[in-house]
């Protein structure tokens, strides 16, 4: 679509490589006849400046250097409307219908692409637009809201709506897309940093997003304040992700109230203020699973009000955040008492803390409300070997009167009462009821192959010291730790195999345990991994 000039400032705009951009000055260059356009482009690379020219600022980027100065032309493609892009998707017979397409998984960020196999008849049967429920526009353009009326009388029925890698300018544009949508509740104005929304400058229509349950905003560059602004409009909101934002910092706060969230998706923002999220996340009162993974969390600090901002949590991802200390678990059960699943892996403390190798036991210990950790279920027995492993090492490790211990290890007097005091449970040296004579000895291979049945023992092997009931998927993270295999490696890559008398075992069920494959003290495993990147 063409605009009148002076095209004004917000307008985006793609090129025929496909590259996308908003324009954010119009007018002269000093020391250059003509008019220009000050454009920041979706991906920086392609940028030179950050919109200062010789000395001069003449606009600023979201991001930097990601700007240019370019000449108004023909060659700039505005957009189409929403009805034009859903008629040259859904309807056209001029449309590229092949047998295969490629769909992208979710708000995985670009980083799950699946080939979908005859989705062009899939389309052709969608013809008839007002039996839509899903609408995935992505990359198709969309930059402009149709006739009041007409979107409504054409496909009243989408349920959910994926706008990805578009070219809306601001949230009136959106909202004039959604209002005409009444069975909306799943909106996805974007996945891939291709929709930077200008904040609202007016009011939203009431019901453009009043039945929106689940809103992903990853990569918008949004701020929270512009956040806040916009979900005060989303009375249904229940889901959101607003992932790779380089979100700083949460501290914003509106006169607005805030619709009932549950769920809460930080990641890889840049917040390393464990207070400032939490009391900025106080309005927040029916939330439940938040995700913080990939962030910039050190340190989780003493809770010193008296009820915790976040205490209504029962979900937490903290993986691969900064945290190098096993006393901001204890402070953790304090800001979230509710706590049943948590994501740590990646962290300091699981990767090169001195106890690394017994963190999955320790966070258990700390934690008394936990199911979950890192994905995998804790059993009743788990628990019980957790936290008896936890009371030996305290009782070994440290002295003094059980306040001094309460003092480091909140969980000592909760746990004596559970399981009695060490000195009571685990007897003098050589009782076999010693908790650390439940530790068992596995000696690790690696191999190149899958190992065949008169495979040999070959070179010196790795020895992992674990309990007889650690689960199958958390012995694979202790192998990889133990054989310091690189994280481009995950769990899925590694096969593990243990020797017996007539050959080879896979273990494969990662629900199982140790010891219901059989596996003791000194049992030899051998392990290979399946990409070809080793």
């Amino acid at each position: 679509m063409e605009l009148q000039d002076p095209v004004p400032v917000g307008t985006r705009f793609y090129i025929t490589s496909g590259h996308l951009g908003t324009i954010k000055y119009v007018g002269a260059v000093d020391g250059t006849p003509g008019i220009w356009y000050g454009v920041e482009w979706d991906d920086p690379n392609r940028g030179k400046h950050d919109g200062v020219k010789d000395g001069r600022r003449y606009f600023t980027c979201l991001v930097p250097n990601a700007g240019s100065f370019i000449r108004p032309s023909k060659s700039l493609n505005f957009g189409v409307t929403f009805l034009t892009a859903l008629s040259a998707k859904y309807v056209d017979e001029a449309h590229d219908v092949s047998d295969r397409e490629k769909i992208i998984l979710g708000s995985s960020n670009r980083a799950i692409e699946v080939e979908a196999v005859g989705f062009g008849k899939v389309r052709s049967k969608l013809r008839d637009l007002q039996r839509l429920r899903e609408v995935s526009l992505d990359n198709e353009k969309v930059a402009f809201t149709d006739t009041p009326g007409q979107i409504r009388r054409t496909c009243p029925n989408v349920r959910g709506l994926d706008l990805s890698t578009n070219l809306l300018p601001s949230w009136q544009v959106v909202a004039g897309i959604t209002v005409e949508l009444p069975c909306l509740e799943r909106l996805i104005p974007q996945v891939e940093s291709k929709n930077r929304f200008q904040a609202p400058d007016s009011e939203l229509p009431a019901t453009a997003f009043e039945h929106i349950v689940e809103l992903q905003l990853n990569d918008t560059l949004i701020t929270w304040a512009e956040f806040r602004e916009v979900v005060c409009f989303m009375s249904a909101l229940r889901m959101v992700e607003l992932g790779y934002n380089r979100l700083t910092s949460l501290s914003a706060k509106s006169t607005e109230s805030v619709p009932l969230i549950h769920d809460l998706n930080f990641d890889m923002n840049e917040l390393s203020d464990w207070i400032s999220v939490a009391s900025s996340l106080s309005e927040f009162v029916a939330l439940r699973r938040l995700v913080l993974s990939r962030n910039c969390i050190r340190i989780i600090p003493q809770l010193s009000l008296e009820c915790s901002p976040i205490q209504s949590v029962q979900s937490l991802a903290l993986s691969a955040n900064r945290l190098d200390n096993w006393q901001d678990l204890d402070r953790l059960s304090q800001w979230c008492p509710r706590l049943e699943s948590l994501n740590l892996a990646g962290n300091p403390l699981t990767e090169s803390n001195e106890l690394a190798r017994y963190s999955r036991q320790y966070a258990i210990a700390k934690i008394p409300t936990l199911l979950v950790l890192d994905g995998s279920a804790i059993s009743a027995k788990e628990r019980t070997d957790s936290e008896l492993f936890y009371l030996s090492f305290i009782s070994q490790n440290f002295s003094g009167n059980d306040e001094e211990i309460c003092q480091a290890h909140p969980q000592w007097t909760a746990l004596c009462n559970k399981h009695g005091k060490p000195s009571e449970v685990l007897p003098r040296k050589g009782d076999d009821n010693k908790l650390s004579n439940s530790l068992i000895n596995v000696n690790v291979y690696r191999c190149l192959i899958r190992p065949e049945k008169e495979h040999r023992h070959t070179g010196k092997p790795t020895r992992v010291r674990t309990l007889p009931t650690t689960k199958i998927a958390v012995f694979k993270l202790q192998l990889m730790r133990a054989l310091e295999l690189p994280r481009s490696v995950g769990r899925d890559a590694i096969e593990v195999w243990l020797s017996m008398e007539d050959g080879f075992v896979e273990l494969c069920d990662d629900s199982h345990d140790l010891s219901w494959y059989g596996i003791e003290d000194e049992s030899d495993v051998f392990l290979t991994v399946k990409s070809t990147e080793q």
